[in-house]
């Protein structure tokens, strides 16, 4: 089953907690804090490989947890970090952030990686805090939490040429001749109901590239109908379009009105793809005694080249391949991902100001990353962590805000879900 559009969720290992312990020896009666730093929780990493070409494994299994770190130990031993998990999709995988819709990677190259949830820094043991005021400390800091996303991750095929057009033109049978590949041919429209990619190696030259039958396109499908925009999407990577179309009107429809029609979709889909270089390839001339009116109806029609062929004879295939094949060359690789979206990788979040609101009960909420974090590495329990915690809020300033916005004692203050009364 070929499946090239999947929503997953991925989250990193939680980082471990730092440890509060002092040194136990005999005949060393004041050892001294001697607590380890937590493990990092691993990470959740996506690689482009060639040996995976479809996404039908993310199809069952759509959450993905990496590892949790280990806590820290006495005798200053450090927590074992979390592993990773790398998770394979084909090359030419898009990740997308569903809630922002931001691209996070465009994995269009063998081998490249993208981190998309990041693991939790692990806790400082107590050995971190000891200084000459305060010898035995006895907090440590927790365990961050790894991220966690919700990605879209849709599969657009690695093809330099694209064959369009109308069902039962002839596109699956010209790729048959052209390469090596075998997709389902019949009389029937909609034969072909998945991408089919073969290798074409050009006539009389060392020169090869990938050819990719793309099916449904139909009246309405950038709407949706037919096959629709399902497969639309993977002639976004291509740059030489081949247009197949029936010259012999075997299923009752117009040559011109079917040129027409695909273009129009290509335009509404992607304005993108109607600017790319395309040629006519007039196919099943095999069965019409004489083409040179609709040629020149063409002709008058369009500027494009025109060539005439029989995919079932091979007739004038090897002049369609040459001319793609020069328009290859003359035509760099593009893509409707823009370059700094390239080899992308996540970075630390910007650290954004504190914010305090007043509720309606009276309470003051303070709110913003850098307090977020300084409470999820406090342990609310432990008499030094929360020590820690107000004297740290304090140098970012946070009583001072609160002062300027008329607390006073005994007013409730929320940090991160934690209330306290105002002293």
């Amino acid at each position: 089953m070929f499946v090239d559009l999947v929503k997953i969720e991925v989250t990193g290992g939680r980082g471990g907690n730092g440890a509060a312990s002092f040194r136990r020896e005999l005949y060393i009666p004041r050892g001294g804090p001697d607590g380890g730093d937590g493990g990092h929780g691993g990470s959740v990493i996506l690689k482009a490989s060639t040996e995976v070409n479809s996404l039908l494994s993310f199809r069952y299994k759509r959450e993905y947890r990496a590892q949790d770190a280990g806590h820290g130990h006495g005798a200053n031993r450090h927590g074992k970090n979390g592993e990773d998990i790398i998770l394979k999709v084909p090359v030419g995988t898009l990740v997308i952030d569903t809630v922002s819709n931001a691209l996070i990677a465009d994995l269009d190259k063998e081998g490249e990686q993208a981190v998309v949830a990041r693991g939790g820094k692990g806790g400082r043991g107590n050995t971190r805090f000891a200084n000459s005021v305060n010898r035995a400390p006895k907090g440590a800091e927790m365990g961050l939490p790894g991220d966690h996303r919700e990605l879209s991750l849709e599969l657009k095929l690695m093809a330099d040429v694209g064959l369009i057009g109308f069902p039962n033109a002839g596109k699956s049978t010209l790729l048959s001749v052209v390469s090596a590949a075998t997709p389902k041919i019949a009389d029937f429209p909609f034969t072909t109901l998945v991408p089919n990619l073969g290798v074409v190696q050009v006539p009389n030259s060392a020169d090869t590239f990938v050819a990719a039958d793309i099916p449904g396109l139909i009246e309405g499908a950038s709407e949706g109908k037919g096959l629709g925009v399902q497969f639309l999407r993977h002639i976004e990577r291509t740059r030489v379009l081949i247009h197949v179309i029936d010259g012999a009107s075997t299923e009752g429809r117009n040559p011109l009105e079917d040129y027409s029609q695909v273009n129009k979709e290509l335009e509404q889909f992607n304005p993108v793809l109607a600017q790319l270089p395309q040629i006519i390839a007039l196919n099943k001339l095999d069965i019409l005694a004489d083409p040179s009116d609709l040629i020149d109806r063409f002709r008058c029609f369009t500027e494009r080249e025109i060539f005439l062929i029989s995919a079932a004879t091979k007739k004038g295939i090897n002049e369609l391949l040459w001319r793609a094949n020069d328009l290859l060359k003359t035509n760099p690789q593009t893509t409707i991902v823009e370059d700094k979206f390239k080899a992308f990788v996540l970075e630390p979040e910007k650290e954004p100001g504190i914010y305090i609101v007043r509720r309606d009960d009276g309470a003051y909420v303070v709110t913003g990353r850098r307090v977020e974090i300084l409470a999820a590495k406090t342990n609310f329990e432990n008499e030094d962590s929360l020590r820690n915690f107000f004297k740290m809020a304090k140098r970012m300033g946070v009583y001072d805000m609160l002062r300027s916005q008329g607390v006073v004692p005994g007013d409730t203050v929320v940090f991160a879900g934690h209330e306290f009364d105002y002293e």
